[in-house]
């Protein structure tokens, strides 16, 4: 039976929402509803957020995952706001290289390279 808990945690660091997935694996289309939707939320009610996304401990993200994050993306571009994503696996970088979404995305090494960059 699935778990009815978000697959991520979203948590203020200063002016930044961080937002870090608690699953290794992001592939099941409910756990990727979930995410986009748990994002949303907070982003919705913001003005101009500041969203990082980090996938330290994410190993396999299926496509329908990327369509989420552009989604997302999407959104926090709408409210004025600015998204970056950091600690990207090496073979998932490769995806986003290959998908081009490296472009689309800004993409740090870590988490405090990300948030440095919103200043």
């Amino acid at each position: 039976m699935p778990s009815k808990e978000s697959p991520v945690v979203i948590e203020p660091v200063g002016e930044v929402i961080s937002v870090r997935f608690v699953d290794r694996n992001i592939l099941e289309e409910s756990s990727i509803q979930r995410f986009a939707s748990d994002i949303s939320a907070v982003v919705e009610p913001s003005t101009r957020p500041k969203v990082l996304i980090d996938f330290e401990n994410v190993e396999h993200l299926s496509s329908a995952a990327l369509g989420a994050l552009i989604t997302i993306n999407n959104r926090v571009k709408a409210k004025g706001g600015q998204l970056r994503l950091a600690n990207i696996d090496s073979k998932i970088f490769e995806v986003f290289v290959i998908t081009r979404l490296n472009q689309l995305f800004q993409i740090h090494q870590d988490a405090e390279q990300a948030i440095a960059s919103f200043r």
